[in-house]
């Protein structure tokens, strides 16, 4: 195998490769990335057994081949070379491949690319477009809400299924841990009528997010009931699903609520801002007291004293006192992308919805503390 490639190229599609690629690994292959030169292209490929990438990049091939080496130090070694360095690569048997570029000259060691595990295959018979603008929400909005709770592995992804609102089919994106909860909504593609409810691991879900950014306007998803593909412009991510059962979150989204109040989203983000400032590092706690036209947070800690701040909301109805973790109230603020936010509220000791006003695809449910 012999190549040569922009290196502005190459660190680019190392980036995306090499991430996927665990620092300790007790299985030597599975630190290596799979180099495929052909056709005037260079593919390369890592996988971590759950998650595999493959990225596409043009390149000069003089004699096409594949090898194997260690991802992590062929991307430290291009990411250390001067912008606009052309990089040679050679792999012309025993078991080595030189890397050139300018006075610069590597030997990195290589392993049989038929070691090299294949996660890709498999028949995936469920297949559909969504624009990546639309997938981009559906993840920026939801994935602050997975569980970092190993023992609650069925929560550490973003539930992805179709489902329906007034009505209309659409797909939709949840992720939960128990604490708050995040549902968020696009209209379902074609195709996508018969999908299975899947469950994306987060690791997965954080490639996906990295490559969304610099692909092209839409994005091929297929599934199966075990794995899921996404193809972008030049790079395809495939994973395998979690094995588990989404909770029924719908049973936790209160529908009682009778106490509505409306708030401008900046101001009201800012002052919780200010005022958890005060709270106790362990409990982040903020109270909300709530009268006619008005809200008052405030937070205290026996170390640091006591802080409130008064906002001018739109509520009529019955006082209420409310507590919430200030970095979970702030998490769900960021997602509401309009002027007002609404919440809807029953007492200090029942979920709390919040949406924004002017746009219904999104919802959130947050747990109270106390306070």
């Amino acid at each position: 195998m012999k190549l040569t490639i922009e290196r502005a190229d190459l660190l680019k599609s190392l980036g995306h490769v090499q991430s996927v690629v665990e620092r300790r690994n007790t299985i030597p292959i599975l630190s290596n990335v799979k180099i495929e030169a052909g056709d005037g292209a260079v593919k390369l490929n890592a996988t971590d057994m759950d998650l595999d990438i493959v990225e596409t990049t043009p390149a000069q091939v003089s004699t096409p081949g594949t090898t194997t080496v260690p991802a992590h130090t062929l991307y430290d070694i291009v990411r250390k070379l001067p912008d606009g360095a052309q990089v040679d690569l050679d792999a012309g048997g025993g078991g080595e491949l030189t890397l050139s570029a300018g006075r610069s000259r590597f030997t990195l060691q290589s392993l049989p690319t038929d070691e090299f595990p294949v996660l890709s295959g498999g028949e995936l018979p469920h297949a559909f477009t969504v624009t990546a603008a639309e997938l981009r929400d559906l993840i920026d909005r939801s994935r602050f809400a997975i569980s970092t709770e190993e023992t609650r592995y069925y929560l550490n992804g973003i539930y992805l299924h179709k489902a329906e609102r007034d009505g209309t089919p659409v797909l939709r994106a949840v992720a939960t841990d128990g604490h708050r909860l995040a549902s968020v909504e696009a209209p379902l593609p074609a195709g996508a009528e018969n999908i299975p409810g899947v469950i994306v691991p987060r690791k997965a879900v954080a490639e996906l997010r990295k490559l969304i950014d610099e692909s092209g306007d839409e994005v091929g998803v297929s599934m199966s009931d075990t794995k899921i593909r996404f193809a972008f412009d030049n790079a395809v991510l495939t994973s395998k699903l979690i094995d588990g059962t989404f909770p029924d979150y719908e049973r936790v989204i209160p529908a009682g609520n009778d106490k509505v109040m409306e708030v401008g989203c900046k101001g009201f983000a800012d002052a919780v801002d200010r005022v958890s400032a005060i709270s106790s590092e362990k409990s982040r706690a903020v109270k909300l007291s709530l009268t006619n036209g008005l809200l008052v947070l405030s937070a205290s800690s026996p170390e640091h004293g006591s802080a409130t701040e008064e906002v001018e909301v739109d509520y009529q109805g019955d006082e209420i006192e409310i507590g919430f973790n200030s970095a979970y109230l702030l998490d769900i603020t960021r997602q509401i992308e309009g002027d007002t936010a609404r919440f809807t509220m029953a007492d200090s000791a029942s979920p709390t919805i919040m949406q924004e006003v002017d746009d219904a695809s999104a919802l959130y449910v947050l747990m109270p503390m106390r306070v």
